[in-house]
């Protein structure tokens, strides 16, 4: 992202970025949008992928900054652990839920025996089911 819109990641091109808290830190202003190198991230900000290890979500509030690496071509959204809010936990009615569209996905249709594994949709029927059929067929 930052080498395909004109921001140099070189260290001697970084300046230092004003931070929401009053800190600063080492970086580039992209149209008044913090762009970070892989491990120059201040603390404080973390990537979607981050705040869901932490049980989080961004509360429905933008992204603060990009972190970006190999050379801009890689780059994630950065948000504000400050304004991140918990995950909704799932309620048991909808773990139970849940339970029951798993349990029909691993049900044959022609056996209705429950499998390990979930069954083609394209075809609705388990492996033994359809060996059992090309089996008659090639005899």
């Amino acid at each position: 992202m930052a080498a395909q819109l004109g921001v140099s990641l070189h260290p001697a091109r970084s300046v230092w970025i004003e931070l929401w808290n009053g800190k600063h830190a080492l970086g580039w202003d992209y149209h008044g949008t913090p762009v970070f190198r892989f491990g120059w991230a201040p603390a404080g900000l973390a990537t979607r992928r981050q705040l869901r290890a932490m049980h989080m979500c961004p509360g429905g509030h933008e992204p603060y900054a990009v972190l970006a690496w190999r050379k801009g071509k890689r780059w994630a959204w950065l948000y504000r652990l400050d304004l991140a809010k918990p995950s909704r936990r799932a309620t048991p009615a909808v773990l139970n839920a849940l339970d029951k569209a798993m349990r029909a996905r691993r049900t044959c249709g022609q056996c209705r025996r429950e499998q390990t594994y979930c069954i083609p949709t394209a075809d609705g029927r388990c492996n033994d089911c359809i060996d059992a059929a090309n089996y008659s067929y090639a005899a």
